[in-house]
């Protein structure tokens, strides 16, 4: 399969435990097709009537991979992270099937190393992120923490005090913190884009993006 990828183009998923069935259910819930595989049989009979279909097989084995039909699926998450070498012959196979988008799951940074040389387009590492966005959370100040690549950061979050009452143009936000102030929600209200003359209220909440360095510091100003 060749070309750009549809954004509602159907998943292969492989492996039910707690990453493949998030995923798998998210993906439902976004009316995606997915077609879900595991070895256990009763995992697979409890998602039988969640997802499109459900498959018992070994997708270690290539040639059972080609009887469910994995080759025509445009994107493919290999689930299977705790056992490295059915991870690694799993994205080993859906190379050769030749499928376009291979996202993969991987428990430590060798791993995740492996899965990249051998052809996975996107590794995944679900434990440690969220063990990261965890220790962000837990002062209490930041609702939500996403980074990106380059140490760069998008945080949803209560305003320190020494910010609000005030028009982002006056506040040190920019200036002493290099951040920049997207959005900002009102209680009761949407969310709204931010402008110089945006004044933060006491009980706002904004999105603000920088480096995680930045956003720490700015998040433990009084």
């Amino acid at each position: 399969m060749t070309g750009a990828v549809s954004h509602d183009a159907p998943v292969l998923v492989i492996g039910l435990g707690r990453f493949g069935a998030a995923t798998a259910g998210q993906l439902e819930r976004q009316h995606r097709e997915v077609l879900v595989v595991d070895t256990d049989a009763g995992l697979v009979q409890k998602w039988s009537d969640r997802v499109t279909h459900a498959v018992q097989a070994d997708a270690t084995d290539i040639d059972a991979l080609r009887q469910i039909g994995a080759q025509d699926f445009a994107i493919a998450v290999v689930a299977v992270g705790s056992h490295l070498e059915s991870s690694v012959l799993i994205t080993a196979n859906l190379v050769d099937l030749g499928i376009p988008q291979i996202w993969a799951k991987a428990v430590s940074r060798s791993h995740g190393t492996i899965l990249s040389r051998i052809g996975a387009n996107h590794v995944v590492y679900p434990e440690r992120e969220a063990g990261e966005r965890t220790a962000h959370l837990v002062s209490g100040r930041m609702l939500d923490f996403i980074e990106f690549d380059d140490d760069f950061a998008v945080v949803k979050m209560f305003p320190p005090a020494a910010v609000r009452g005030k028009d982002l143009a006056t506040t040190v936000i920019r200036t002493r913190f290099g951040l920049t102030v997207l959005g900002i929600k009102t209680p009761g209200k949407a969310f709204v884009p931010a402008t110089p003359e945006s004044v933060i209220g006491q009980d706002d909440v904004i999105i603000v993006s920088g480096t995680e360095g930045d956003l720490e510091r700015f998040a433990a100003l009084e």
